[in-house]
Formats: C-alpha cells, sequence, structure tokens
C-alpha cells in the first residue's frame, strides 16, 4: 500500500513512541522481574535460616540426625508454614546428600529424590533482561534456594526451597496491566499530536498540490496563498510566477490552437500531422474518410500500405527534411460488408504534398501531410464559372423584367383612357398615379344601369385584361425584389427584442383564426444580422405558421443556443402539415400552395438566411405541423 507524506509522517512518530514506551515498559518488567526474584529469594532465605536454626538444635545430641529431624514436630510446623509465608515458595524440604527428602512440606514426598532445579541465586547474578526472560519464558518452572546442613563439620543434607516464576509472573501480570493501559493511552496521544502536526506541516504541500492540480485541468491565473516566511512562502511565490506565465501563454497558444483546429476542421482538403517517429499526431475529418484506421498514435505504416505515394512522401521527407510533391495518388474505400470477393472502391484522386515541419532551431517537429481533392476542386470551378452565369442571367433577368414592367404601366394607363371612354368611372389602384401597381388592390369597373349592352360586355373584358395586367405586374415586382442586390448592415442583434417588435403585427392575423402565440426567446444570445432583414423573415414564417392554422392552434416560438457558434430560432406551429412532395419545393421562387399566395415569402426567408452565412431546416408532419429552424451565428 502506497503511504503518503502525511501517513509516513504519522507512522514515523507513531514509531517512535511505540519504540520508547516498549522499551521502557521492558526495563520496567525487567526491573519488577527482578525486584520480584530478590524478594523471593529473601523470604527464601529467611524460611532456610529458620529450619537450619532449628534443624542445627534438633541434631545436636548426637543421636541419628535423619530420625531426630523426621519426629522433630517444630521442624514440621516450619516447613508447612513456608508455603503460607510467601505465596511465591512452592515447597520447602530437608535433603540428605544424595538429594532423597528427608523431610518435606508434602509428607507424601519424603523418602523420594528432590528433582534439581535452576539456582535462585546463579539467575539473580545475571542481567535484568535475562531475568525477565527466565520469568516469562514457557508455561513456568521452579526456581531453588539451597542452603547446607552441617553436623559438626561434616555435611549430612541441605535445606532446599522451591520457588515458581509462574507465581512470579502473576504479580508481574498484575503490574502489567496498569503500564500497558499508560502505554496505550501514549501511542493514541502520539498519533493524535503527530496527526495534527503533519497536518499542520503539510498544509502547504496539498496547497501546492491542489494548484498543480488545477494547472493540469488547464485552469488559468491559479495563484497560491502561502503566507509564510519560510522555504514554501518562497516556494509559493515561485509557484504564482510560473502560473501567471503559463496563463499568458496558454490563453495565447488556446487562441490560435482554436483558430487551427477551426480551420483544419472545416477544410474539404485532408490535412494530417507525422511525428519525426512515424506516428499520426492528428488528422482533420477529411483525412479520417480516406484513412478509417487513422488514429492518434497509430504508425503510419499500419495505416498507409507500402508502396502508397503518401507513405513514400513522408519517409523522403523524414529523411531529406524537404518537402515533396505533389504526388497524384488514389484512396481506396476502407469500409467493411461488400464481400471478401470485391476490392476496395477508390474515393478519388487526390493530389499530394508534405512539408517538414521545424522549430525555431531547425530541429524536426513533424511532417504536415495535405491531400488536395481533384474532384472538390473541379467542381469549385464548375460551381463558379455556374454561379458567373447565373449572375449574368440574373442582371439580364432583372432587365427583362424592368423593361417588361414599363408597357404594363402603359397598358394600365390606356385601359383607364379606354374605360373614360366608356363612361364607366372605376376604382384605380393606389400608386397608379406613379404608374406603379402593388399590394392586392382589384379594380372593379362601376358599370352604370343605362350602358348599352356593348358597353357594359366591353366593359367586362376590360376588367378581365385589367386583372391579368396586374398579376403579371405582382409577379415581375417580386422578381425585381429577388433578384434586387441588397447591402447587408450586420450588427448584433437582441431577438428577444426583435420578436417582440413582430408580435404586433402577427397577433391580429392569430387572432382572426384563432391561434395562440408563445413566445420564449428571454436569454437567448445576441446574432450578427441585419435587424430589417431579419424582422421581415421572421414576419414570414410567422404570417404562414397562422395561416396553416385556419381552425386555430399553437404558434410556438424559441430562440436557444445551437452548436458550432449558432443561435437557433424555431417556429414550430400544430398546423396542418406540408405534404412530403411539396417539401423539396417550399423555397422555390414563385411555388405556392395557397390559392391567393404569391410564392415570394419563403423565397426571401431562404434568401435572408443564405445572406446571414445561416441555415434553414424544415420538419413537417401532415395533419400535426411545421417547424422551421432557422439557424443563425451568433455575435
Amino acid at each position: 500500500m502506497r503511504l503518503g507524506i502525511k501517513g509516513k509522517q504519522v507512522l514515523g512518530v507513531t514509531s517512535i513512541v511505540t519504540a520508547v514506551v516498549v522499551v521502557l515498559s521492558l526495563l520496567h518488567l525487567a526491573t519488577l522481574a527482578r525486584v520480584g526474584l530478590g524478594e523471593s529469594r529473601s523470604r527464601a532465605e529467611l524460611v532456610a535460616d529458620a529450619i537450619v536454626h532449628r534443624a542445627s538444635a534438633v541434631v545436636a545430641d548426637g543421636s541419628d540426625p535423619y530420625h531426630a529431624l523426621r519426629v522433630d514436630p517444630g521442624l514440621r510446623s516450619i516447613l508447612e508454614a513456608a508455603q503460607a509465608y510467601s505465596k511465591n515458595v512452592t515447597f520447602a524440604a530437608i535433603a540428605d546428600v544424595n538429594g532423597v527428602a528427608v523431610m518435606h512440606a508434602d509428607p507424601t514426598l519424603e523418602g523420594r529424590p528432590i528433582p534439581a532445579g535452576d539456582d535462585l541465586n546463579a539467575l539473580l547474578s545475571r542481567p535484568a533482561l535475562t531475568q525477565l526472560v527466565a520469568v516469562f519464558q514457557g508455561s513456568g518452572r521452579t526456581l531453588e534456594f539451597t542452603q547446607p546442613l552441617f553436623l559438626g563439620n561434616a555435611d549430612f543434607g541441605s535445606v532446599r526451597i522451591g520457588v515458581s516464576t509462574l507465581l512470579i509472573r502473576q504479580d508481574l501480570d498484575a503490574s502489567l496491566r496498569p503500564a500497558a493501559a499508560w502505554a496505550i493511552g501514549a501511542l493514541a496521544v502520539a498519533v493524535m499530536v503527530a496527526t495534527l502536526l503533519a497536518q499542520l506541516l503539510l498544509r502547504p504541500i496539498h496547497v501546492i498540490r491542489s494548484g498543480l492540480t488545477r494547472l493540469g485541468r488547464g485552469e488559468f491565473g491559479v495563484r497560491l496563498n502561502l503566507n509564510q516566511q519560510d522555504e514554501f512562502g518562497e516556494l509559493g511565490t515561485s509557484f504564482n510566477t510560473v502560473s501567471e506565465q503559463l496563463s499568458a501563454d496558454r490563453s495565447q497558444m488556446a487562441g490560435q490552437v482554436a483558430n487551427l483546429e477551426s480551420a483544419v476542421e472545416r477544410l474539404e482538403d485532408a490535412v494530417a500531422m507525422v511525428s519525426p517517429r512515424g506516428e499520426l499526431l492528428f488528422a482533420n475529418p477529411a483525412m479520417r474518410v480516406l484513412l478509417p484506421t487513422a488514429s492518434t498514435g497509430v504508425a503510419l505504416n499500419d495505416i498507409v500500405a507500402t508502396g502508397h505515394p503518401l507513405r513514400q512522401l513522408v519517409e523522403q521527407t523524414l529523411v531529406t527534411r524537404q518537402s515533396m510533391g505533389p504526388t497524384s495518388a488514389t484512396f481506396h474505400d476502407g469500409k467493411k460488408g461488400r464481400g471478401p470477393e470485391v476490392s476496395p472502391e477508390p474515393t478519388g484522386e487526390r493530389l499530394i504534398v508534405t512539408h517538414a515541419v521545424t522549430d525555431p532551431n531547425g530541429a524536426l517537429v513533424g511532417i504536415m501531410v495535405i491531400a488536395r481533392n481533384l474532384e472538390y476542386l473541379g467542381h469549385v470551378q464548375s460551381t463558379i464559372r455556374y454561379s458567373r452565369k447565373l449572375a449574368a442571367l440574373g442582371r439580364l433577368s432583372a432587365g427583362v423584367a424592368h423593361e417588361v414592367k414599363n408597357p404594363l404601366n402603359a397598358m394600365m394607363i390606356h385601359l383607364e383612357l379606354l374605360r373614360q371612354q366608356f363612361h364607366a368611372p372605376a376604382v384605380v389602384p393606389i400608386g397608379a398615379a406613379s404608374v406603379r401597381l402593388a399590394g392586392p388592390a382589384t379594380a372593379t369597373a362601376l358599370v352604370p344601369d343605362h350602358a348599352p349592352p356593348e358597353s357594359t360586355a366591353a366593359l367586362q373584358h376590360l376588367d378581365v385584361i385589367a386583372g391579368e395586367i396586374r398579376r403579371l405586374d405582382e409577379v415581375v415586382q417580386g422578381f425585381l425584389k429577388f433578384t434586387r442586390p441588397e447591402d447587408l448592415k450586420l450588427q448584433p442583434v437582441h431577438l428577444a427584442t426583435l420578436v417582440n417588435e413582430v408580435m404586433p403585427i402577427v397577433r391580429p392575423e392569430a387572432n382572426r383564426t384563432g391561434v395562440t402565440l408563445n413566445v420564449s426567446c428571454a436569454g437567448a444570445p445576441d446574432v450578427n444580422g441585419d435587424p430589417t432583414m431579419l424582422r421581415q423573415a421572421f414576419l414570414n414564417l410567422a404570417l404562414n405558421a397562422c395561416q396553416a392554422m385556419p381552425n386555430g392552434g399553437t404558434l410556438q416560438i424559441r430562440c436557444e443556443r445551437a452548436s458550432r457558434g449558432h443561435v437557433a430560432i424555431a417556429f414550430a406551429d400544430t398546423g396542418v402539415g406540408i405534404k412530403p412532395d411539396h417539401l423539396k419545393r417550399i423555397f422555390d421562387l414563385y411555388f405556392t400552395t395557397k390559392p391567393k399566395g404569391s410564392g415570394i415569402g419563403l423565397s426571401m426567408v431562404f434568401r435572408t438566411v443564405q445572406m446571414h452565412d445561416g441555415e434553414i431546416e424544415v420538419q413537417s408532419i401532415p395533419g400535426t405541423g411545421t417547424t422551421f429552424t432557422i439557424l443563425l451565428p451568433q455575435a
């Protein structure tokens, strides 16, 4: 198990305290063992002196000493009282010169040899720890204190007193319990003190580690508040200086990397970076299409087959440190599931170029690989040529429409003059004085009751001609409006305000058809756009939604943040929906399914969204409703 600095410090302090406690406890126990053995020896010696004194008096008359000893009641009393006198004494006996018990505290053992025990005096002469080991060794043993008996100058026996180490051990155990309690208490206090000291001493390290972790996560402006006048304080000051420098460098690098990645990710060209060791460092989506198995860290040799132009150019660039190419190459579709008998299909011809990327010191950093899609370049050139043709055709169409409009105005004027010759007043459309026919106004001829039948028929024909001319004029006006170039006045636009400006115009139409309006645009980010053009586009979508719900319904207008730096504005209705075969044509100019529609509104919306570099999406279920979603760049 891995221990931290705090754990090591606590463990170290605890180990030292434990060692000190154990050593002191052993010394204390050794002292107690020496005292217990010495006390037992003193008591045994006192008993032995009493026995020797009584035995000397008994055998003084010169008769059979052993018989005299056996029959003496006083000596018997002393032997039996020896165990009561000292609780550590296990036996007291008088043995002859052969070690046979002449008298014993236990009469049943008289006449039997007394087993020899370790000498108590010899043990007391040894070190204290040796005495402690002897006391606690095994299941206990008997130590003997021996004092000789003399009859005159002759040795005729000895007094032997047995002392049990097991009984001494019991006394030590009783003394050991308080000592163990004190030792445990000391260890607990040591652990607590060590923990507090570690917490106090290691706080700067924890602060520094936290700061390094935040730096590793990419946070900017990380600072350490170490108000200490020591080495940790100096380290904190150095950390803050390095953090500020890293934040500045990282901010600058992040902006550059973001711009580079954004540009590279959107390129139609396939771009990759290869390390000097031949490992893939980066590949944009276009390159991953060409090399489906490409991933960061994989060797290029494992991705591209031997002999492929891309691999050859990279290897040559690694050797020469020079740009190579362009070289034409064909990549094959790596998708599976076609069957083993079918070879991969080519994905198109690419023009490959490699460039050596070096640092300011000239050391090789990597190899940039660019695979340009020749087919796409051809499409782009074709699109440019087609756009130029369309622009010229648009200018020509605008000129033709303008030329058509002038005769239409002249025809309307002469129709009115012809109507006056029949003496039939008419309602002249708004703007006729300026020869501009606009709006859905109708010119209805008021035929007098006294007019002759021929005049009445002629006036009816004039009304038909005027209506068709007016319809043709509206078509021309819409075409001119659609093709007329407009200058965008881009500025940050607050969507909630813009939608609120549209609502007063939409609400009367919604009230007429029984439509409920729900707007939720508060808090939406601003978009970069032309307020006037966006207002007209929103108005067209809202009015179309209300007209798609003749029997009432709900129009939900939502504004919210979308992906890739865009803002989504959704117009969702619960109307009749759009037929699937009409969906692909709804943005075509003059396409309409309304009886009185012009087919210009959605075309103008589509044109406005395109001019703002946005996108428009349509989702519709017949009988359920339609949702138009506009995606505009965020300001």
